[in-house]
């Protein structure tokens, strides 16, 4: 009776484990191939850079450090908006 009640046990935790495999796999199909956690390209970091650059963004500029790179991200993120390519997946 032992060997039974450790065997109906593992095939318990086996389902368990199962359906949260399954569930995890499905939980990362992102609709329509857009995924916000795969890593940018070089050419797209570039081009971040030089938006940020042209929008007022000195990275060697640490006096005013935390404000100009607050004004850079807004005048971009605006930009970015009215040109319809808002969220991650817009880049």
């Amino acid at each position: 009776m032992k060997t039974f009640s450790c065997a109906l046990a593992g095939a318990v935790v086996g389902a368990f484990l199962g359906a949260g495999c399954v569930t995890a796999a499905f939980a990362d199909a992102s609709p329509a191939g857009c995924n916000a956690n795969t890593p940018k390209t070089r050419a797209e970091v570039m081009t971040d850079l030089t938006q940020w650059r042209a929008a007022g963004y000195d990275p060697l500029d640490w006096l005013n450090y935390p404000q100009n790179a607050l004004d850079a991200s807004r005048i971009v993120w605006q930009q970015r908006v009215a040109a319809g390519q808002t969220g991650d997946c817009g880049r």
